[in-house]
């Protein structure tokens, strides 16, 4: 199957809503590796690899996010698929 990796900005009401949290469990449940972290402007950022209808579902999901999260804007940027990562992990400053 063919492989898709992104790496995403969230920017919006993005932190202080849970949004790592649903953002791992619903790339555990689409089979996604990768990680999820809050940046210091505010936004969220995540680096996204797995087959590419998944990650494409994914992206999707961002643009809504978390129950009590407001979406502003999402930036999606490609890179090659290089398979580094085994799990979605939370990752803190």
């Amino acid at each position: 199957m063919a492989q898709k990796r992104v790496h995403v900005i969230v920017e919006g009401r993005v932190q202080g809503v849970f949004f790592r949290a649903y953002t791992k469990e619903e790339a555990d449940r689409l089979g996604l590796v990768g990680w999820v972290r809050n940046r210091h402007d505010g936004a969220v950022e995540a680096l996204i690899e797995g087959e590419t209808a998944a990650v494409d579902r994914m992206i999707d999901w961002l643009h809504e996010g978390s129950p009590m999260a407001h979406v502003v804007r999402v930036q999606v940027a490609e890179e090659e698929a290089v398979g580094d990562h085994r799990d979605f992990s939370i990752n803190y400053y």
